[in-house]
């Protein structure tokens, strides 16, 4: 069960946005906590490949890595955090609408914390993801229908 879920229709194919958002090198672009993003693993990204986030979290940037537990092109996308005190679980899907020329884009979210992690969910983590979710579909939908086009 996730503790965020997320939709929002976009008017670019779903091959359009899978490129973008499976790029790292966006992924700053789009998600407001998101200060840089970096593959670790050389080749072609598939499950298990995985990758360096650094996040603003509260006051501090946090370097965390994540890696795919699903990647199905340009439909579905999975990530799961591997260290660090709070670690996300993603899943993404992107669903064609009138008949490709749109698509869906469903996110959905849940943590897990370890140690100080515990406390930091509830009290800084959550609330902030709240805030920022809403803020994230906006930047992502105004990237690919008028920045990326």
């Amino acid at each position: 069960m996730s503790d965020f879920h997320e939709s929002i229709d976009v008017d670019r194919s779903p091959e359009d946005v899978w490129a973008y958002v499976i790029d790292p090198s966006h992924l700053s672009e789009w998600q407001a906590s998101a200060v840089a993003a970096e593959p670790l693993d050389e080749g072609p990204v598939g499950v298990g490949s995985r990758l360096r986030i650094t996040r603003h979290v509260g006051r501090r940037d946090m370097p965390m890595t994540m890696e795919y537990t699903q990647y199905d092109p340009p439909r579905a996308w999975g990530l799961q955090g591997v260290d660090g005190p709070v670690r996300g679980h993603f899943h993404g899907e992107i669903t064609p609408l009138d008949g490709g020329r749109r698509a869906r884009v469903t996110m959905d979210l849940a943590f897990e914390g370890h140690g100080i992690g515990k406390v930091l969910l509830p009290l800084v983590v959550r609330p902030q993801v709240r805030k920022e979710l809403p803020l994230n579909e906006r930047l992502l939908k105004q990237r690919l229908e008028h920045e990326t086009a």
